[in-house]
């Protein structure tokens, strides 16, 4: 990773070379954060998400702490969800929305020029309407129980944004060892998952396998 450029360049380069994004609870299954973050990035996860819906805010911040010295001990980006005052008080290097929380022109202007913004998407049109993000999502691409209100978009979604994206864009949604090849193959270069490195007997082992699945149906040279 670069240490050259400015905090926000030098955030979008590692992002544009991301691969594995793990989006996990400040108590992942009740366990210390630090038992499944540290072997997953150590396996290859490139951006951690805190995603904690019931927390309150110093419960988070407190969590956001840990999740940013382990992301720093294995140079990985640290995303926290929906909140851009708590991914300020949590020194993230990031912050990402969905469709309904503060649009990303607003959060732009409330977290300055350096943080990333990404965006959930779930459509065609909503991918052609994603502007001031740094990167966005597109899913579920499979059923998952931790997006039970939303209907699977499939692979057709993912081939759509591969050729419309001008940012980088990962997919998400039920995505695990057994199917990452396809959404790989359907053109993502990039995967957003949950359950299939936090519910792992072996989270390291899974971080692995995803991090070789969604490498090795990359064509050569591809970068976006």
């Amino acid at each position: 990773m670069t240490t050259e450029g400015t905090p926000a360049e030098r955030r979008r380069e590692w992002l544009r070379d991301a691969r594995l994004y793990l989006v996990c609870e400040a108590r992942p299954g009740g366990r210390d954060p630090e038992e499944l973050l540290r072997p997953a990035l150590r396996a290859g996860v490139d951006v951690v998400q805190l995603r904690e819906k019931s927390g309150d805010e110093r419960e988070i911040v407190r969590a956001g702490r840990v999740f940013r010295r382990l992301c720093d001990a294995y140079d990985a980006l640290f995303i926290v969800n929906d909140s851009p005052a708590l991914a300020l008080a949590c020194a993230a290097d990031g912050v990402h929305v969905g469709q309904e929380d503060t649009r990303p022109a607003e959060v732009r202007r409330m977290v300055g020029a350096d943080l990333l913004i990404g965006l959930s998407t779930h459509s065609r049109a909503e991918v052609d309407a994603a502007a001031d993000v740094d990167y966005f999502c597109v899913g579920p691409v499979f059923a998952t129980p931790t997006k039970p209100a939303y209907e699977p978009v499939g692979l057709d979604l993912v081939r759509y944004a591969a050729e419309r994206a001008r940012v980088p864009f990962f997919a998400i949604g039920g995505i695990d060892p057994g199917n990452v090849g396809d959404v790989g193959r359907a053109g993502a270069q990039r995967v957003v998952v949950v359950r299939a490195i936090r519910d792992a007997h072996d989270p390291g082992a899974a971080a692995r396998a995803l991090r070789e699945g969604i490498e090795s149906a990359q064509p050569a040279g591809a970068r976006t």
